[in-house]
């Protein structure tokens, strides 16, 4: 656990989810008098035991010199929730975690390092990448952020460490002041409009960690897209900043890039991606590429970079290989991309395989799968569920698909008709977030994954 202890008075903490508690705890560990609230008097219970005062923040308790608000509360879209308004009004800075990590950073031994990767895919893949490579290479390395651990739960920096965060544009948003060794932007697209009122407040939440790099920092920034590159410029004029270009396809400007299976930079090819299953397809290709830039950046030996690669054994429900059965006519493969929440994180998957039986659905975001149409060709049959599940169809018309209504219905019925056509792959990449049948996308991937090995002990196939 990191403790926090800059603050002179008290700190007042509104949301007690897992970041909440977090916050409470490494607040109290430095000796800081805490005032918290969550409107679940089960949270509540656990911050009172830390040591926490339990009161509601309306008002706003005197002496507050600053409220840690979870992520997941809104900051200002669709609007600000009466509790940040409150705090504003009296002057108080609203902040999160991370921001209370980069008030510890002051007494942290150097040379230890902060990575923060975001974007809108390929986060957690790229986090969990490049922790792998700069642990293979005998680096100290905490992992965590919007990945495993809240970062105030990593331990405290020794010389040389390095911590590799994942980052919300949530987090970003509440972390006025963070401003990490390597910033890595992977791809932008449309997600949490809601909570930032348009794609151009989208983008500045993502971006606002940039704005505040020291000299001597690295900006690595992936070009796939008109807004990214437009930043990538932007970045290339920020003094004693290193910026580098990246690249999930040829991309001429890119200092490493992603062609055929294989990474490259401009002096030849890199690795193999072709041969490692945990990194198939353009999207990881772009995720490989950050990641080895963050690595060499930090430190890292180059060739020791390189080996590390091929023992990388990604993330679950992340194009997730999860069985195979060997029927008569051909062989049936599973996929869980259940991470998959929009349109543009199923893309990759779809632009992956071909003879794909494709299950999709959940609760819809904005713009549905009308920009998957170019992979439609690659799908033999849709199965769609949830509350997506009509205006999917509608899109699809031209496709073959069922509506399934439920995973536990189309699961077998995929199965069936990938045996029965010879062989395909059965992916499980929804498109919607997961909230109509399923608490969060890991369950949602573990029930598919269940369903499947239901099916393989079923058909008495080997996984």
């Amino acid at each position: 656990m990191i403790k926090i202890n800059t603050f002179h008075n008290h700190v007042a903490v509104f949301g007690l989810g897992i970041t909440g508690v977090e916050a409470v705890r490494a607040l109290r560990a430095g000796g800081v008098k805490v005032t918290a609230w969550d409107d679940d008097e089960s949270k509540r219970k656990v911050a009172a035991d830390l040591g926490a005062d339990i009161q509601e923040l309306i008002p706003m308790p005197d002496g507050v010199e600053a409220l840690v608000l979870s992520p997941g509360i809104p900051l200002t879209h669709p609007e600000p929730h009466k509790v940040v308004t409150v705090a504003q009004e009296a002057s108080i800075p609203v902040i999160g975690d991370i921001d209370l990590f980069e008030e510890a950073r002051a007494s942290f031994p150097a040379p230890s390092q902060v990575i923060a990767i975001t974007g809108t895919n390929g986060k957690s893949t790229t986090a969990a990448l490049t922790a792998h490579l700069l642990d293979e290479s005998g680096f100290n390395v905490q992992l965590g952020g919007n990945i495993g651990q809240s970062v105030l739960a990593l331990s405290p920096a020794e010389e040389n460490t390095i911590y590799v965060l994942e980052l919300s544009s949530y987090q970003i948003d509440l972390s006025p002041r963070f401003s990490p060794d390597i910033a890595v932007l992977l791809n932008l697209s449309p997600d949490h409009l809601d909570r930032h009122g348009s794609m151009q407040g989208y983008i500045q939440a993502k971006w606002q960690m940039f704005e505040n790099l020291q000299p001597g920092s690295t900006a690595i920034i992936g070009v796939d897209g008109s807004d990214e590159a437009a930043l990538a410029e932007i970045a290339e004029t920020y003094d004693a900043i290193v910026s580098v270009r990246i690249s999930g396809k040829a991309e001429k400007t890119a200092k490493v890039f992603y062609l055929e299976g294989w990474l490259y930079d401009q002096d030849g090819p890199i690795v193999d991606l072709s041969a490692i299953a945990t990194l198939q397809g353009a999207h990881n290709g772009q995720n490989a590429a950050a990641a080895f830039v963050a690595a060499l950046s930090a430190g890292a030996d180059r060739e020791d970079v390189i080996k590390a690669f091929a023992s990388f054994q990604g993330l679950a429900h992340r194009m997730q290989p999860v069985g195979e059965i060997a029927g008569d006519n051909g062989h049936v493969r599973f996929v869980n991309d259940s991470k998959a929440t929009n349109a543009e994180a199923s893309a990759h998957a779809l632009a992956t395989y071909e003879k794909i039986y494709w299950i999709a659905g959940g609760l819809p975001k904005d713009g549905g799968i009308d920009r998957l149409r170019p992979y439609f060709e690659r799908i033999a049959c849709a199965y769609l569920i949830g509350t997506a599940s009509e205006v999917f169809s509608q899109t699809l018309s031209d496709t073959p698909h069922v509506i399934s209504e439920t995973l536990d219905k189309a699961v077998p019925q995929a199965v069936s008709d990938a045996l029965e056509a010879g062989g395909g792959v059965v992916l499980f990449s929804p498109a919607c977030a997961s909230f109509d049948q399923f608490e969060n996308f890991e369950k949602r991937g573990a029930a598919f994954c269940e369903l499947v090995n239901d099916q393989i002990s079923l058909l008495g196939a080997v996984a």
